[in-house]
């Protein structure tokens, strides 16, 4: 995998180096389990708002009964 530099202040710098040796991973890891968190934390805020702008009905609620009804077999 290619490797580039990226220029951060050398305080973030440090704030990363030491997060990633509590954990025992590399700075590259952490920055992508962070990028990876905020990625899915973003994707559940669209989902919550869509759900909100457009909240379930009968029908959703009664489907999801029929198939909770099959999970339970």
């Amino acid at each position: 995998m290619p490797l580039t530099t990226i220029k951060v202040p050398v305080e973030l710098r440090e704030r990363v180096s030491t997060a990633a040796r509590e954990r025992g991973v590399t700075a590259a890891t952490l920055l992508s389990e962070l990028l990876d968190q905020d990625e899915r934390r973003q994707r559940l805020a669209a989902a919550r708002d869509a759900i909100e702008r457009q909240p379930p009905d009968e029908s959703y609620w009664a489907e999801a009964r029929a198939w909770d009804e099959i999970d339970d077999d």
